[in-house]
């Protein structure tokens, strides 16, 4: 199944207020596996940073000013969406930014149907924990030590991870080949080999060998199964 892990990193908290997406990053996932494919963009947000906002993600005024605006990259962006479910981290709020610029150029908004939220799932598989993503990452040994600040693609990428390991693991993707119930199942690094059985090998003592064995009991003095005989 395909996937999209997304991040987003805006100018404040209300899109109805005026707060507009500065950057987006998604990765594609397919079975629960990064392929490698990836968009990324910058926008100018045609208003003022605030220092807020931009002390988290550092993207000034100066850096987005001659980016495209969010209308100049829709249509490429919907085109690696397509109709896969959207993977984030306190998805609603992603969800809402990204509907209302697709509003905001007439586009069609995505359903919420296709949303899938990691903190939500976080909460449910671990309760009374802290659900970050810093958080997340310590707890699943993911290496965020690139994660200085905030950063739209980054943060998809460190989602991804973290994403695989509340869904069941990296063998979640792993699955048995029919009729293997005789068969010989190794895992190595993610990979399923299936291996024939190795017929059974025939093992009989030498007559030297048990004659050997009589000898030694010979010699034993009161041996245990003996006096359990004599006992019944």
């Amino acid at each position: 199944m395909r996937e999209i892990v997304f991040d987003t990193e805006t100018t404040g908290l209300d899109p109805a207020g005026g707060d507009r997406i500065v950057e987006i990053g998604c990765v594609e996932m397919f079975n629960r596996s990064e392929t490698g494919r990836h968009f990324h963009a910058y926008f100018n947000p045609d208003r003022p940073m605030p220092p807020g906002a931009e002390a988290v993600h550092g993207l000034s005024d100066v850096f987005l000013s001659d980016k495209p605006r969010f209308l100049e990259r829709a249509e490429e962006l919907l085109d690696f969406l397509e109709d896969s479910p959207l993977v984030a981290h306190n998805a609603s709020f992603d969800f809402g930014f990204l509907n209302h610029e697709l509003g905001q150029c007439g586009r069609t908004v995505i359903c919420t149907s296709r949303m899938v939220d990691t903190l939500a799932i976080a909460r449910t598989r671990h309760p009374g924990a802290k659900h970050s993503l810093d958080a997340l990452c310590t707890r699943f040994g993911v290496d965020r030590s690139r994660r200085i600040k905030h950063g739209a693609l980054l943060d998809a990428q460190l989602l991804a991870q973290v994403y695989i390991e509340l869904t069941g693991g990296r063998q979640i993707g792993l699955g048995l080949v029919e009729d293997t119930e005789d068969m010989d199942i190794a895992v190595v690094a993610g990979t399923v080999t299936i291996r024939e059985p190795r017929p059974a090998r025939p093992h009989f003592a030498a007559d030297e060998e048990l004659e050997r064995h009589r000898a030694f009991i010979s010699q034993l003095a009161n041996p245990l199964w003996e006096r359990l005989s004599a006992a019944s």
